[in-house]
């Protein structure tokens, strides 16, 4: 097994991105894919690390650009900046995740009709609008997203399973917000999930997260847990990945 990674650029009209498909040269012929989408800060470390390991598994990885290719702030202001611009207007955003999403499918080694997707904290958000819009992959996975609602989503019909792994005390997605994302998901028509874990803030899953009057801290425990529970619900979507030498 070597895990090989591969930058590529592709672009969202005049924006130049760039992202980063991660896969084993082990496994031959196309497999399933899965876009990673990043927090606040950009593609950086922790979505090349989860796109990594999602290689590891048997899967192609690819971890996605919205902000354009070098561009990433270096203070949590500039990164803010940069998130809400997006926010900003969430119809071109949407519109930049099915960019990346098309990007991915279009790669030798991911089998285009057997796709997910996984994103961190704003990244979370950014998955859960891919299904909001209606597009037709296998699921979406939100760790600790903010769950927001778009505003131009009302009337459509989710076609994705929905898996959200949720810090109970996340500061940014509070329990009245979860409600609401629970009676937009039924009333979108979707197949949706939730797991939240007690005594969780923001950023469970991000080692580098460490502070605790922002809400933003790591949990070993729920990073561990929210992994296995989307290993089990990519089983489910594929009918499990299996290795080269690998019986079952």
């Amino acid at each position: 097994m070597a895990i090989r990674h591969r930058l590529i650029d592709y672009s969202d009209g005049d924006v130049l991105l760039e992202g980063r498909l991660s896969h084993d040269d082990a496994i031959a012929g196309p497999r399933p894919g899965v876009l990673v989408s990043h927090t606040i800060a950009g593609r950086g470390p922790l979505e090349e690390n989860k796109a990594e390991r999602l290689a590891e598994a048997g899967y192609a990885a690819f971890a996605l650009d919205l902000y354009g290719k070098g561009v990433r702030g270096e203070t949590l202001e500039e990164n803010r900046a940069l998130m809400d611009a997006q926010l900003a207007d969430r119809a071109s955003m949407q519109r930049r995740l099915l960019v990346s999403l098309s990007t991915m499918r279009d790669q030798e080694e991911v089998d285009a009709g057997r796709c997910a997707a996984i994103g961190f904290c704003f990244g979370g958000l950014c998955v859960l609008d891919i299904a909001r819009t209606g597009e037709d992959l296998a699921g979406v996975v939100s760790f600790h997203g903010l769950l927001g609602a778009p505003g131009n989503t009302a009337g459509n019909r989710i076609l994705s399973r929905v898996l959200v792994l949720h810090g109970w005390d996340d500061p940014m997605a509070t329990p009245e917000s979860v409600d609401a994302l629970a009676a937009e998901m039924s009333a979108m028509g979707a197949d949706w999930q939730l797991h939240a874990y007690g005594n969780t803030m923001h950023a469970f899953t991000n080692p580098a997260a460490n502070d605790r009057d922002r809400g933003t801290v790591y949990d070993a425990v729920a990073d561990r847990r929210a992994w296995q529970a989307m290993l089990n619900f990519f089983d489910e979507l594929f009918g499990g990945i299996r290795r080269p030498g690998e019986t079952r």
